[in-house]
């Protein structure tokens, strides 16, 4: 896991190293890992990290992001888009995201 990452949620890198994680810097991370879970699309300072034969499970919004789909699509990633991932007919990991965005427009 990459070393602060839980930190804007509040949780500290403790609680992850006493949970049996190991916690490196995020170059670290891109180079060693074969499967990439990430909340958000990858930033454009993690753009030169991805790689080959990774795969990446995250929001992706790819209709809108034309350099993003270009960049996985010549790295040879396989991505999987949160909110394209259906199941039986809806998209459990989109429907929590929407409901909150519907409530906050209210």
């Amino acid at each position: 896991m990459e070393h602060d990452a839980g930190a804007g949620s509040g949780y500290d890198d403790e609680l992850y190293k006493s949970a049996g994680g190991e916690l490196v810097n995020r170059a670290t991370l891109f180079d060693k890992a074969e499967l990439l879970v990430k909340i958000k699309e990858p930033l454009p300072g993690e753009f030169d990290l991805l790689r080959h034969g990774q795969i990446l499970f995250t929001y992706l919004h790819l209709a809108a992001n034309r350099p993003l789909t270009d960049l996985l699509l010549s790295r040879g990633v396989t991505a999987f888009a949160y909110e394209t991932l259906e199941k039986d007919g809806g998209t459990p990991l989109l429907t929590p995201m929407s409901e909150i965005a519907g409530r906050m427009a209210r």
